[in-house]
């Protein structure tokens, strides 16, 4: 990939030019100020930054774009700063310049005829979803991180969430994208069509790019029908190929209607009881659980499908949500593992994906391979087991211990991400590849991949000014 050639006094006088652009009380240099801008989510990544700029509309990010690019001045995009594998955190030369998009905050159209809504990459996730409330839709891309995220962010690693069983990640969400390329020139592909076959879908690049191929700056989202009921149960397991085996019974009895089919093991539900004020555990206690849910269906259809599976044996014990605040509460436990696991402390973390009928025999061996390797590793294991998404996350309980144990990374992640490979999955379901990733991927990618993607790269950002150091390295 080229290598960036940045004027010094091009660089020092940059931020007075940007202030020119955006007015000066949106370009920050102060230390202080900067600061919340420069680490990541999990405090795992540290940069620094020339400044941060907040245009407020597409034209300004164009007009940020062209003086970076003839300044030759790197841009690093940031949205809510919620990402994961630090894609949104600049390298510690500080010579880049953070471009945060959350000014572009606006809902441009709403069209419920069509089930569409154009909005701006600095929305928050929840916002959208309200948005969608108004004309009774539905957006569903659901995240623990809804009132953080922004849409631009979900977009740009392709997020995925709890929803993916029935509705897909961000990429089947959109129809359209409007995107600043590095050269600071605009694509205009904000288009609501289901159907429009005139040659390469362009949108496709951007959506999971974590911004190393231009900027997205507004995007046309999918909408469905709100859904008139939902009913989420908490279930008891025996193990995870149980789990496999109920999201089978369950998606031949309800189909669509069933949204959501999330795993969660008893050391993952632990955390969450331990740290997070006002847990309560819904069930007895047991090595497994699913957090199902229910769209549409009738209650009297689910309770009697889970007294079937209960005769069968293909569950141990059922709790149903008996109203939006139990529901809430069960859902509560789900997505405050990542939470709980940042108050615990550090671990090794892992977002991979394995086709659904393998999951099962993937933990099991690489749960013995940990043990045998790491005496008294913990196992953090939850995710959207309807998809084949796992957070496989593992620290040394013992804080003393788990220093030695955070310092061999490296092995950790080659013997699971061997095994993921072993098993034709991926290193990365919907977290992206950041700078967490991006050495691991040249292990698992074929040379045929990687040039391509080098090759894109450089058609689209010949001056390796667009988010450098994320995804290839």
């Amino acid at each position: 990939m080229p290598t960036t050639m940045t004027s010094t006094r091009a660089s020092s006088d940059l931020p007075a030019v940007l202030a020119a652009l955006v007015g000066p009380a949106h370009v920050l240099t102060d230390a202080a100020d900067l600061a919340p801008f420069l680490t990541d989510w999990r405090g795992r990544y540290r940069g620094a930054a020339l400044c941060l700029v907040r245009p407020g509309q597409t034209a300004e990010v164009v007009a940020v774009v062209k003086a970076c690019a003839a300044a030759g001045v790197a841009i690093v995009p940031q949205g809510g700063n919620t990402s994961l594998c630090g894609a949104a955190t600049p390298d510690g030369s500080g010579q880049a310049v953070l471009l945060s998009l959350s000014r572009l905050n606006r809902i441009r159209a709403l069209d419920p005829q069509n089930d569409t809504l154009v909005v701006e990459a600095g929305c928050t996730l929840a916002s959208v979803q309200a948005a969608a409330r108004t004309v009774d839709r539905l957006f569903p891309l659901a995240l623990a991180s809804e009132g953080s995220c922004q849409i631009g962010g979900n977009l740009s690693t392709n997020a995925g969430g709890v929803q993916v069983l029935r509705y897909g990640n961000t990429r089947d969400l959109t129809l359209g994208l409007e995107v600043v390329l590095a050269n600071g020139e605009l694509w205009d592909g904000l288009r609501g069509l289901r159907k429009d076959n005139t040659g390469y879908d362009l949108k496709q690049l951007f959506i999971g790019a974590e911004g190393t191929l231009g900027i997205i700056t507004a995007a046309v989202l999918k909408l469905f029908p709100l859904p008139r009921q939902q009913m989420t149960c908490w279930l008891n397991v025996a193990s995870p190929a149980a789990a496999v085996d109920l999201l089978n019974r369950a998606k031949k009895a309800f189909a669509a209607q069933l949204t959501a089919f999330e795993l969660v093991s008893e050391v993952a539900l632990g955390l969450v009881l331990q740290h997070i004020p006002g847990s309560i555990r819904p069930s007895a206690p047991a090595a497994w659980y699913v957090l199902a849910e229910f769209s549409d269906a009738e209650l009297t259809a689910v309770e009697g499908w889970l007294t079937d599976c209960l005769a069968a044996g293909a569950l141990d014990d059922a709790v149903v949500g008996q109203s939006l605040s139990q529901s809430q509460k069960l859902w509560a436990l789900r997505e405050n593992i990542s939470e709980a696991q940042k108050i615990d402390g550090i671990s090794i973390k892992h977002d991979i994906a394995l086709p659904i009928s393998r999951l099962a025999d993937f933990l099991s061996e690489t749960d013995a391979a940990l043990a045998k390797a790491f005496p008294g590793v913990r196992i953090v294991t939850f995710g959207h087991v309807g998809d084949g998404n796992l957070h496989y996350n593992l620290s040394q309980p013992a804080a003393g211990r788990n220093a030695d144990f955070i310092a061999a990374q490296p092995l950790v992640n080659r013997l699971v991400h061997d095994t993921v490979h072993a098993y034709n999955g991926s290193i990365s379901a919907e977290h992206g590849i950041g700078q967490l990733k991006r050495d691991e991927i040249r292990r698992y990618k074929s040379a045929e991949e990687l040039a391509l993607m080098r090759a894109l790269k450089t058609a689209l950002d010949p001056q390796g000014l667009m988010n450098p150091g994320k995804v290839l390295g």
